[in-house]
């Protein structure tokens, strides 16, 4: 694109995060309303970072699936996760999440991502734990840096869409959260139940050991 020296007045952000379904398996939805200056701000890129908490992660296989269909655009840092990980041996991940123009507002994008929590330690007297998301920063990206004068350059390698093959140059907007944070309730075991589970999980397991054992002896060969 031909870059021009364009100065437009800087934006600002009202930011909102909503949880969608129940238990372990969410979808996160981020919005995003542009100040009056957002109006300026069509044909850019606008992105949503996400720092998700150890108790509280992406998948990146389902990602690379719903990116292929064209259903979400993100880059996910580090692009490695356990998906198998307890919350107490994981740690944080960042998130790019690529935001869509919301065709019943103007200055607005949207944007959703699935995520999954992750199972944390047995608890002495709740059966949740609470896993706190922090309000997501909103970064802007345009061909002509036309925002150019907007504050300190974002540090992101990310490129403005999946056009561009190398990264550009982002910058934040000032942030105005609807709320500071997000509480996810995620289910957890009770310790006074763990005598219980172990005493189940043993049956259960030499149960299953015997009828194996028998359907073999009955009809197997040897």
């Amino acid at each position: 694109c031909v870059i021009l020296d364009v100065q437009a007045t800087c934006p600002d952000a009202t930011v909102t995060q909503e949880l969608l379904k129940d238990g372990f398996h969410r979808d996160l939805l981020v919005t995003a309303e542009l100040g009056a200056a957002g109006e300026d701000a069509g044909g850019c890129a606008v992105v949503a970072r996400i720092r998700l908490p150890p108790g509280i992660y992406v998948d990146p296989y389902e990602l690379a699936s719903l990116q292929h269909h064209n259903v979400t655009k993100a880059v996910l840092i580090p692009d490695a996760v356990d998906v198998e990980a307890p919350e107490y041996l994981a740690a944080d991940l960042l998130i790019l999440l690529y935001m869509e123009p919301d065709p019943r507002c103007s200055r607005c994008f949207r944007a959703a991502l699935p995520v999954h929590g992750r199972y944390h330690r047995p608890a002495d007297g709740s059966e949740e734990a609470l896993v706190v998301l922090k309000s997501p920063q909103v970064l802007l990206c345009c061909c002509d840096n036309r925002f150019a004068k907007c504050g300190k350059p974002a540090e992101v390698e990310a490129p403005c869409s999946g056009k561009n093959v190398g990264p550009c140059r982002w910058h934040s907007l000032t942030h105005k959260p609807a709320h500071e944070e997000l509480i996810l309730q995620v289910p957890v075991g009770l310790r006074q139940h763990s005598s219980l589970v172990c005493v189940v999980t043993l049956l259960s397991t030499v149960l299953c050991a015997t009828l194996i054992l028998a359907a073999v002896c009955k009809y197997g060969h040897f």
